[in-house]
Order: structure tokens, then sequence, then C-alpha cells
């Protein structure tokens, strides 16, 4: 994977296809290839007609890894997309995140509405606004000896997940420890890019995609039938409903 320097921090990305660009954000202790090749989206968008880039988030992938929390936030992150996309020479692309990403998009989009030509924001709906509990758990979880130390549900299946991706527990638990800076109701009322929220039916972590989408302004709702937060990522309805969203949108 090519790397650059955003602010001094190596940041790894793939760069496949030709064609509109449309950046792609990954979500918590994942990486590019897990979230977006191994799920077949960066083949669905290839073949579709886009130019796919698909970032590494810092503490995650190839990218560097810090373990001070200081390091990690939405808008810093957000930032790196927005450097990559300087990198690239793009005067703005399509942007779609999952989960963690779909939150870092929120901060792009807010931040620099006129890089974003149109925005996804997958796999976190509501919850994008009354924000993430039980951090603490999941920090502490990947903090933990091994996974077999770990009795809390939701953060076992976390530290799983990490484990399964290869992450730096230490690097993950920095990032999730990190600042988390709302995304308040007022600030996505006052975005005028094309939006779509697209969150499985059955995801109690994202929350309800019709709801955050009622929040911004002619943004489209995609309730992605009867998948959970890990089972939306690859689903065929999602794709067919994003390819068809970035068929219309201006």
């Amino acid at each position: 994977m090519p790397t650059f320097s955003s602010d001094g921090v190596e940041i790894a990305y793939l760069d496949e296809g030709a064609g509109e660009p449309i950046l792609l954000i990954h979500g918590f202790a994942s990486n590019a290839a897990v979230n977006w090749v191994d799920t077949g989206w960066v083949r669905t968008l290839t073949q579709a007609g886009f130019r796919v880039i698909a970032v590494d988030n810092r503490g995650h992938g190839n990218s560097a890894k810090p373990h001070d929390p200081k390091d990690y936030g939405g808008p810093l992150m957000a930032e790196d997309a927005r450097r990559l996309l300087d990198h690239l020479g793009f005067a703005r692309a399509d942007v779609m995140g999952y989960s963690m990403g779909a939150r870092i998009s929120a901060f792009l989009t807010i931040n620099h509405p006129g890089r974003v030509r149109s925005a996804v924001f997958a796999g976190l709906g509501i919850n994008m606004v009354r924000g993430m509990a039980g951090t603490g758990p999941i920090a502490a979880a990947l903090e933990a000896p091994s996974l077999k130390d770990v009795m809390n549900p939701t953060a076992r299946t976390f530290r799983a997940f990490a484990e399964q991706t290869k992450g730096d527990l230490k690097a993950l638990a920095a990032c999730i420890r990190s600042s988390r800076e709302p995304i308040t109701a007022e600030a996505l009322g006052q975005i005028k890019t094309p939006v779509m929220v697209a969150v499985g039916t059955l995801d109690v972590i994202g929350g309800s995609a019709r709801e955050l989408a009622d929040l911004i302004p002619g943004a489209e709702a995609l309730e992605i039938p009867d998948r959970d937060h890990m089972k939306a990522v690859g689903d065929r309805a999602y794709k067919e409903g994003v390819l068809a969203f970035l068929a219309r949108r201006p």
C-alpha cells in the first residue's frame, strides 16, 4: 500500500480503478482490506466506474499506530482524510464511511463541505448524535492480558474482532479512549451535501438510519433488511442502494 505523511503521521491507502473518486473510511478495529476489499466493495465500485481510495485510519492496518489518545479523535482523523484528498490532487470526492468511519465522514462533511460531493454514513444511525457508550470497558478489554480475561460480552466482541484483524491493541485502546467530540443535531442540520444513511435494521450499535436522516436536510435512509452491525457491511441490498444513490446524486 502507498503511504503519505498526514502532519507527520504515516497514512496508508488503497488506490484502485479509474473514474470519479470515492473515498472509503473503515470502522473501528478494522482496516481498508477487511472493511472494503474482503466484502467486495472495492470490486463493486471499480466495476461501476469509480476510482476507489480506501484509507487505513491512523492506529489501524498499515498506517502509523500512536499509543497516545491525544493522537486520535473524529475531527483529527477527518483531517487525515482531507489531506489524503490533497495528496492525490482531488478537489472533492464522494465519501463513504462505516461505523467509526461514518463519524469521521460526518466531521469531514461538516468541516470541509466543498471537498465532499456526496456522503454515505453507514453502520451508524441516530447513535451518531447520541454518542457511543461503554468505551471504557472496550478499552479495558483491548488492554486485557487475553480474550479469556474479558467478561463483558460487548467488549469481548470488540477484542475478538481486533485480534482477528491483527490490530495493535494498545493503539486501538488509545483510539477509543480519545476525546469524543459530539456531532450535534444542529451541525447535521447545516449539511447541504447529498447524504444517504445506511444501517441494518438489527443494528443496535448504529441505531436508526431514518432518525439520523431526518436530522439532515434532504438525506435518504437505507434500512438494510435483517442485518446487524457486522453482517450489514457486505450486504447486497446495501451495495445496490449505494450504487443507486451515487447514480442519481448531482
